[in-house]
């Protein structure tokens, strides 16, 4: 997207309202407009990532973000994961513990914050594991710690389980 026809637009309304001020304040205008040029981009980026925000909290678990490259913002869509179709488990199932509320009970859409750190090589790992799902950092770990949580368990690839046995299973497991 790019923001230089709104900056140019605030650049010519700044003038205009210079110039009923008479010829010093079309002077100090001029003098203004370019210093004011990257506050403006500035807020300009912090309106699309609080809008952003606010789309990313409807489409959870799907997620809008906004990323700068060189002076414009691009921004990149998550959507939702698709859920595949049942399919028949011929190997019991971990489930999670009795009383514990299942995650559509739990989701009432609100969306909070938090500050995650975590060491370099941690953080590589999982965009690096978030990529070859197709999903966005934030969507990866999210998902990440509910099934954490959840007490989901993720299924063996196909000859690492304890039996393999000719049959596979992949995925998560709720």
């Amino acid at each position: 997207m790019d923001l230089t026809p709104y900056v140019d637009n605030l650049r010519h309304e700044l003038a205009v309202a210079a110039d009923a001020g008479g010829d010093e304040a079309r002077a100090l205008a001029e003098r203004l407009t370019a210093p004011l040029e990257s506050a403006a981009r500035l807020t300009l980026l912090n309106a699309l990532s609080a809008a952003m925000g606010e789309v990313t909290r409807d489409l959870a678990p799907g997620s809008v973000d906004v990323r700068l490259r060189g002076l414009d913002p691009e921004f990149v869509v998550t959507p939702p994961p698709v859920s595949e179709p049942f399919r028949e488990a011929q190997v019991p199932v971990a489930t999670p513990a009795a009383g514990a509320p299942s995650p559509a009970d739990a989701d009432d859409g609100a969306m909070a914050r938090i500050n995650f750190r975590l060491p370099a090589h941690l953080k590589a790992r999982a965009e690096d594991a978030a990529a070859a799902e197709g999903l966005s950092a934030n969507a990866w770990l999210v998902r990440a710690v509910s099934t954490a949580l959840d007490g989901g368990e993720r299924v063996s690839p196909p000859g690492r389980g304890k039996e393999s046995g000719g049959r596979s299973f992949t995925g998560w497991v709720r």
